[in-house]
């Protein structure tokens, strides 16, 4: 995508407020986005997060009841749920040196690079690494929501949820996960939404911008 356009769909962009429920969004945008959210960058590739793409009506009306009742969560039809490790262990990251070693062959100074990974992280407390895990799927967030907008999808990212509730929802803690963002994708309600109409507002670059040379 040209720069100039890539700007003009993330002006395009904004937090969609009130989606159209008769609108859903074709499965191979959905899958653009997902695959975004794939090939996003994370700390040493680990990738310590899962995604849930969440399409059954009585499963995302469970999950709007305890996440404040936001109606893009029903009214989208899908929603996706970003699900960090609840912490690193061992074995995860072994996985990780695993595939690497499959896809491109032996290499002692990648191996070494992983061993030294673990006597770092091994040891910390499981908060401070579901924290960071769940940091690399804020980085997804971001391309999940570029790649929405150069198709003209709209999402919502969302932390107003009781994670604890979401996560006893889809099964979470009995897969080591636990959720952290929610993204809604539909299409806006243009005469209902109270947010479209406003213009986007940002400080300037000189504001929040500083350049040392």
């Amino acid at each position: 995508m040209a720069a100039s356009t890539l700007i003009e769909k993330l002006n395009w962009r904004y937090a969609t407020k009130k989606m159209d429920p008769a609108k859903a969004v074709p499965q191979e945008k959905v899958d653009q986005i997902v695959e975004a959210i794939r090939m996003a960058p994370t700390s040493s590739g680990t990738q310590p997060f899962e995604l849930f793409v969440v399409t059954n009506p009585e499963v995302r009306a469970d999950i709007r009841k305890v996440a404040w009742d936001q109606a893009q969560i029903t009214d989208g039809s899908h929603l996706l749920v970003f699900a960090a490790w609840d912490n690193y262990s061992a074995d995860r990251i072994d996985a990780v040196t695993s595939q690497m070693t499959e896809e491109r062959g032996e290499l002692p100074l990648l191996n070494q690079y992983y061993e030294n990974l673990k006597a770092t992280y091994l040891p910390r407390e499981q908060q401070t690494n579901h924290d960071h895990a769940a940091r690399q799927a804020y980085i997804a967030l971001g391309f999940a929501m570029a790649a929405a907008a150069e198709l003209e999808v709209d999402c919502c990212p969302m932390e107003g949820f009781d994670p604890s509730k979401v996560d006893e929802i889809l099964g979470l803690k009995e897969k080591g996960l636990g959720s952290v963002l929610l993204l809604p994708l539909g299409y806006r309600q243009e005469n209902a939404d109270w947010l479209l109409p406003m213009k986007k507002v940002r400080k300037g670059k000189s504001t929040m911008v500083t350049e040392v040379a």
